[in-house]
């Protein structure tokens, strides 16, 4: 997550570039063994098959199913929604035609990271809402590329309906990229309340905050292993004299400077940490194969000298057997797969209409 790298997936995901956030009059969805040209990567994306369009215009992002593989909640915003807000949809519909996105959120603020209870009748998601109705402003460029970490960002709990909002926590800083154990009992999320970017567990009421990562930098993304027992991230920790001082001099101005991300795995309790991968790109949105040995993320591996084209990639918890998955020319991140690993659902520039459109796709997985 170097500085032009980042740049390809902040352009993607959070730049007002839109088109009308609307159903489509006609269906993408393949109905046969074969999927549109230009929603498969022609002869390179062997482990997608019967790819689905979701959604259709705007930038939507991090699509996440329900523990039922039913529903998904994601982020969108474009014409008429000027900054994330959260939204949900079904995954299936019985014409087999693309959903209607549901808002869930309040339309105030900036809005991420949702996720849907186990249980089904609540979603946990971010927001700056109570800070200010206002889309949060962006930051100051004058440093060079640099990401803007909101200390407005809260983590809410509410109805799938939107109804019952509560905040379930409200420490200072940044509070954000929660997700939930699949027994319904844990949240792992990101938080600078200590004074640095670190992961954090907390009992699904918000009790019992623990933090499990200490090191100085960033530390962050992490979603659970389909056991619980681990916990998969991103992290960036600056090693020099010269990184350390402007990280901490960005940071002190609610900043950082984005630069080479690796993917980490450690225990439920912050023990036996261990780095993933060691390729010096920029590699994020890490999430655990049902198999709990497998990794999916998206990366810029194979662009390292314009670092715009991120692609899906899989690889062993050891490292190895790293394995490319997607090749569309441009941007494919947020991976998650069903809870039986037969589907994949992922944020796409394929089939854009606009630039930096970025979508919803689902696609049957092939081992």
């Amino acid at each position: 997550m170097f500085p032009t790298s980042w740049r390809a997936v902040l352009l993607a995901l959070a730049i007002l570039l839109s088109t009308p956030f609307l159903r489509a009059q006609s269906s993408t969805t393949s109905t046969g063994p074969s999927t549109p040209p230009n929603l498969l990567y022609p002869g390179e994306e062997k482990h997608l098959r019967n790819i689905r369009q979701l959604t259709f215009g705007g930038q939507n992002a991090e699509a996440y199913f329900s523990a039922d593989d039913k529903m998904l909640s994601f982020q969108h915003q474009g014409q008429g929604v000027p900054c994330d807000q959260i939204y949900t949809m079904p995954v299936d519909t019985p014409d087999g035609k693309p959903a209607t996105p549901k808002l869930v959120s309040s339309g105030k603020g900036r809005d991420t990271c949702s996720y849907i209870y186990p249980s089904g009748d609540r979603i946990l998601y971010s927001s700056t809402e109570a800070a200010s109705p206002a889309c949060p402003p962006k930051p100051d460029y004058s440093h060079g590329y640099v990401w803007p970490i909101y200390s407005s960002y809260k983590i809410y709990t509410a109805k799938l309906d939107g109804s019952d909002t509560k905040l379930l926590t409200g420490a200072p800083g940044y509070n954000a990229e929660s997700t939930i154990s699949r027994d319904g009992k844990k949240v792992v999320f990101t938080s600078t309340r200590n004074g640095d970017l670190d992961i954090y567990t907390m009992n699904i009421d918000g009790t019992d905050v623990k933090q499990l990562t200490h090191e100085l930098g960033h530390d962050g993304g992490p979603f659970w292993s389909a056991d619980g027992k681990k916990i998969v991230y991103r992290a960036e920790h600056p090693k020099t004299p010269e990184e350390i001082a402007d990280y901490k001099a960005l940071y002190a101005q609610g900043l950082i400077r984005p630069g080479n991300l690796e993917i980490w795995v450690m225990d439920a309790d912050g023990g036996h940490k261990h780095q993933v991968t060691h390729n010096g790109a920029a590699n994020f949105a890490p999430f655990f194969h049902p198999d709990g040995k497998r990794i999916i993320f998206a990366s810029n591996l194979a662009d390292p000298k314009s670092g715009r084209d991120f692609d899906l990639y899989i690889i062993n918890e050891d490292g190895t057997g790293l394995e490319r998955i997607t090749y569309y020319p441009d941007f494919d991140a947020f991976p998650m797969f069903t809870s039986d690993g037969k589907r994949l659902v992922w944020a796409s520039n394929r089939n854009g209409k606009e630039p930096h459109e970025t979508n919803i796709f689902i696609a049957d997985w092939l081992e």
